[in-house]
């Protein structure tokens, strides 16, 4: 037996680049691997982004998401570690103007962010303008791809019903989204598995997913990576990575 139970789902594709498809987790270490390890509080100090960023060194998350003031300070601390910068646009609302987005995703990626995590125009989604929606997101995936750096779109999924959210995915797909993610985290709702089945049944092999937004344990990381999603964003990472190693260590069949 798997010691995530999800080999069915982590094959799902082998045609998307490393940083987008789902590793096959046969040991405790390798789940850091689709971690975001995240700090995006508003009161969070340079003392608390340095610990996150050594945090990150240490059990090789994906990468450390920060809010765009500490995006240098996270470049630096990072350089030569293997985890890469992330940071967020338009965030928390979505509701910044395309060229604010645009100017933030450009500056964020001049700073040493390779990942940039934007919330798309949730108000126009609903209002079913689509085309806003689109040149919103190719706008600044336009920009994120002329500094070398990948772009997830989140989509808030607590704020939109099934068929939004399936038209969400398809227009960060075609708007040239490497990612769609959950949720911010800070609207009232997070990550939820029939969410991310969902979105991977609807991008199919053609993006990754994101699960992010109260995912704080062992066992919602596993159910999310179960559903079909390829990262995880959480700032309790060391804590789910501390127990899948006590997991491992305890369960007869583990490598």
């Amino acid at each position: 037996m798997e010691p995530w139970g999800i080999r069915a789902a982590v094959l799902f594709s082998t045609h998307l680049p490393d940083l987008v498809t789902q590793p096959i987790l046969s040991e405790a270490r390798s789940l850091a691997a689709v971690i975001d390890h995240t700090l995006l509080k508003p009161d969070a100090m340079a003392e608390h982004i340095t610990r996150v960023c050594e945090e990150a060194a240490e059990f090789g998350f994906a990468a450390v998401c920060v809010n765009p003031c500490w995006v240098t300070l996270a470049a630096n601390l990072l350089a030569g570690s293997g985890a890469r910068v992330c940071t967020v646009v338009g965030f928390p609302l979505g509701a910044n103007t395309t060229r604010t987005k645009v100017y933030e995703a450009g500056i964020a990626g001049e700073q040493g962010a390779i990942e940039i995590d934007m919330v798309l125009n949730i108000g126009a989604l609903r209002d079913g303008a689509h085309h806003l929606v689109h040149k919103d997101i190719s706008d600044v995936a336009e920009v994120v791809r002329g500094n070398g750096g990948l772009l997830k779109v989140i989509l808030e999924t607590s704020l939109l019903n099934d068929q939004q959210k399936v038209r969400a995915c398809r227009l960060a797909m075609e708007a040239g989204a490497d990612f769609v993610k959950t949720s911010t985290g800070f609207s009232g709702g997070g990550a939820t598995a029939a969410d991310v089945w969902l979105m991977r049944q609807t991008v199919g092999d053609r993006a990754g997913v994101k699960a992010s937004g109260g995912i704080r344990t062992l066992a919602s990381a596993r159910e999310m990576l179960a559903a079909g999603a390829t990262r995880i964003g959480s700032s309790a990472g060391v804590n789910i990575v501390k127990k899948s190693e006590g997991a491992i260590a305890s369960s007869p069949g583990a490598l």
